[in-house]
């Protein structure tokens, strides 16, 4: 049986979290709360996405938006608990096949843990089937009450809980799967005559069971799954359970990861095998890595594509292109619109933004490049500076291939310099060089006898140049 529809409650405040920023869209390994959410539930492929939201509601309308554009909201402009926000949500739909309703404050849910739901669900031809976990400190959390054939009776909430009820582990996650048609039925029923003066959802389940319906209680084994963010500190935790669940998946496809522990991997980015992600690494965004490359230690890589081989040593990349065996590093800093292509090098403390590097070519340290096109085999000398931007616009440098850029260049855009030519070292480059030629652009060195014993009597240099030996002495 097909899954007709998910409802997904994100109509909550998340006063605990102290943002401006809506509870369901801080993130964590790369998506958002709700994001992750969402990506679970795509996996189900359900014929109908609608998520009810509150508290901020033109940021979440926005970042669903743009994640996934065929997702109905439901605005809840009042606050009146889990069942009205389901009311809500089915208030429109003609209930039919099976209805999913879940949190989307709940990142670590895994799209085979609601398969799993659903599988025994439709198995058992059960009305309502409700997804469990035994938690070792369940406090917070909804308590599953069961019947002595074990069939779950009902659901208590924590602050509606007697001692003895409060000491019982299996919790309810707030994944539940309904006949439509059933749930139809029984949400109407449900009363605001609890600690709290809402409407809950898991009332259903005894309204349910009092009518004859057949309920299920699924009970996984990582409650891990189950838990949901509510603060800055769950929001941590979260995280690091995520990264360990990557880092996991990921070495057990083949990438080595030196310290798990320091290393941080998107849950949107591509690691292939016999990848090297040393101490320190991050990867997020739509980062891919190809076989065989080492990155790291120390270095962050944001949307970066790294081909096979390719080396990224203790570097910060965004928006970068890094082509097979090219080496990056250590301390560089390539910004978007970086493309460096087979074998090419960006050195230790070197700055690229909106460059193409050639294959072979290099720019091994301490230099600036800026909207420039580098051809193959070329070599940019140490403290090289391409001069892009003239204090109102950016200009492109263009180098050819097998170039030999002299240290301490200045390369002054627009400015070309040909295929195999050379410029002086310290040279201000405002002219294009022609392929073959040396581009000279420093003036004649003048000194000026005397002038420090002039300019800057009594100072340790006048000391110093009084009592150095003259010229003709050096010589002598």
């Amino acid at each position: 049986m097909s899954l007709e529809t998910v409802v997904i409650l994100a109509a909550g405040e998340g006063t605990r979290m102290k943002s401006q920023t809506p509870k369901v869209l801080h993130e964590i390994a790369g998506r958002s709360l709700l994001g992750h959410v969402l990506a679970a539930v795509e996996t189900l492929t359900p014929k109908h996405v609608r998520v009810v939201v509150g508290s901020g509601r033109e940021k979440v309308e926005q970042h669903i938006a743009a994640i996934a554009p065929k997702v109905t909201t439901v605005f809840q402009e009042h606050r009146g608990g889990t069942g009205h926000a389901a009311q809500l949500a089915l208030a429109d739909l003609k209930p039919s096949g099976t209805i999913l309703i879940l949190a989307g404050d709940t990142p670590m849910l895994t799209g085979e843990s609601l398969a799993q739901l659903l599988e025994g669900h439709h198995a058992g031809g059960f009305t309502a089937s409700v997804l469990t976990a035994e938690h070792p400190d369940p406090t917070g959390y909804g308590r599953i009450i069961r019947g002595d054939d074990d069939s779950l009776v009902r659901i208590v909430e924590e602050k509606d809980a007697d001692e003895f009820e409060k000491a019982i582990e299996e919790i309810n996650s707030g994944v539940y799967a309904f006949d439509a048609v059933k749930l139809a039925g029984a949400i109407g029923k449900l009363r605001n005559d609890n600690a709290q003066g809402e409407l809950y959802l898991t009332d259903v389940i005894e309204i349910l069971r009092n009518e004859g319906g057949k309920i299920a209680a699924v009970c996984i084994e990582d409650f891990t799954e189950t838990l949901g963010v509510n603060d800055r500190v769950q929001l941590a935790e979260a995280a690091a359970l995520l990264r360990d669940r990557i880092n996991e998946k990921l070495m057990r496809s083949g990438v080595t990861i030196v310290d798990p522990t320091t290393t941080w991997v998107d849950a949107t980015s591509v690691i292939s095998q016999d990848v090297v992600l040393m101490p320190g690494t991050a990867i997020s965004g739509s980062s891919t890595v190809g076989t065989g490359a080492v990155i790291g230690p120390r270095t962050t890589l944001v949307d970066c594509t790294v081909a096979n081989g390719a080396k990224v040593l203790e570097s910060y990349c965004t928006g970068a292109v890094i082509g097979e065996n090219a080496s990056v590093g250590p301390f560089s800093f390539l910004r978007p619109g970086t493309n460096l292509a087979q074998d090419s090098k960006a050195g230790a403390f070197v700055e690229i933004k909106n460059s193409t590097v050639g294959a072979g070519s290099k720019v091994p340290h301490l230099s600036y490049v800026g909207d420039a096109s580098i051809g193959e085999g070329s070599n940019i000398g140490a403290a090289t500076i391409f001069v892009n931007y003239d204090g109102v616009e950016k200009h492109q440098t263009v180098v050819g291939n097998h170039v030999r850029i002299g240290s301490d260049s200045m390369l002054v855009a627009p400015v070309t310099i040909g295929d195999g030519a050379y410029t002086a070292a310290g040279s201000v480059i405002t002219e294009d060089v022609p392929a073959g030629a040396i581009g000279v652009g420093r003036a004649k060195q003048r000194n000026v006898i005397g002038w420090v014993l002039r300019k800057r009597p009594g100072t340790k240099s006048a000391e110093a140049a009084a009592s150095a030996p003259s010229n003709d002495q050096q010589k002598g």
